[in-house]
């Protein structure tokens, strides 16, 4: 079967597409026919060997999948190893979900990590009140789109940060009441929740806006390496901050990673919510697809 197989850490050019050997099934665990893959910023840094769990190469990325198993449209992610990036992966059933629909086999891909990883700690780390002030970075990506979507759902107010003036226009569209650049968080009114997938300098200046007894979440660090922070400074601000990593936390809970799948899940299909999808490109094409999103031109 073809695949784009990641041959050496560096630029793009390193996926490239080829045969590989048929994934094979085992106890609990199915072949699914892959019919789309989902494109994560963590699948970019395994490629740049930045990643704190790197695989061995060669590999196959792809840890969001969409396609076909005897007959019904599924979607789902790989818990571990990646393989979406293929014609056919071996994934385990308990990460499997039923394909929404009327929905399409990319939105499938687009929808499990992203939403995951948003609805978990909004709704496990944090409180999110009646109106709560959520501001969520990055938020014209996948993760924060979807986050920016779920706070709404959660009533509270997305206050969303981007890279470019041109990228406000999507999380507006979703249902943020506000949204700034990177350069004008530093002029936004407090907020209740931080929501951060950026790290570096980003998550820094963000906690200033942090109200008392408010909370910051750190999720991504696609900016940089978080800044050491020192207690005694959230002590006086009365301030707390929380860590999130949806692959550690399949491994050391997993009952609550599926009864959060299944929850997001039935908010797509309520119509609450709905993955974004930003570009659609053929298998040959994966170092294209790493090109938009390490060159932060995707949404």
């Amino acid at each position: 079967m073809r695949a784009a197989v990641l041959q050496s850490v560096g630029g793009p050019e390193g996926l490239v597409v080829s045969e590989v050997p048929e994934p094979e099934a085992g106890d609990g665990v199915a072949i699914v026919d892959v019919r789309a893959a989902g494109i994560n910023f963590a699948d970019v840094l395994i490629r740049l060997g930045m990643y704190p769990q790197m695989p061995e190469l060669p590999a196959v990325l792809g840890s969001e999948i969409a396609g076909e198993l005897d007959g019904n449209r599924v979607m789902g992610f790989v818990a571990s190893g990646g393989g979406g990036y293929a014609e056919r992966v071996a994934v385990d059933r308990r990460w499997l979900l039923p394909l929404p629909e009327n929905a399409s086999f990319a939105e499938g891909a687009a929808f499990p990590m992203a939403f995951l990883t948003a609805w978990i700690p909004l709704t496990e780390l944090v409180r999110i009140a009646f109106g709560a002030r959520v501001l969520v970075t990055a938020a014209a990506g996948a993760v924060g789109t979807a986050a920016v979507q779920l706070v709404k759902t959660l009533n509270g107010a997305p206050v969303a940060a981007v890279g470019s003036a041109e990228k406000r226009d999507l999380p507006l569209s979703l249902g943020a009441v506000e949204a700034v650049t990177y350069e004008e968080i530093g002029e936004l009114a407090p907020v209740d929740v931080v929501f951060d997938l950026v790290g570096g300098e980003v998550f820094a200046g963000s906690l200033s806006l942090v109200k008392p007894m408010g909370s910051a979440i750190a999720v991504g660090y696609a900016g940089g390496m978080w800044e050491k922070l020192d207690p005694a400074w959230l002590v006086g601000r009365n301030i707390g901050v929380h860590g999130f990593y949806l692959g550690r936390l399949i491994g050391r809970d997993s009952e609550l990673v599926r009864r959060a799948a299944g929850d997001v899940l039935r908010l797509w299909e309520a119509g609450a919510v709905r993955p974004v999808v930003g570009a659609e490109l053929p298998l040959e094409e994966a170092a294209e697809a790493h090109r938009l999103i390490e060159s932060r031109q995707s949404t």
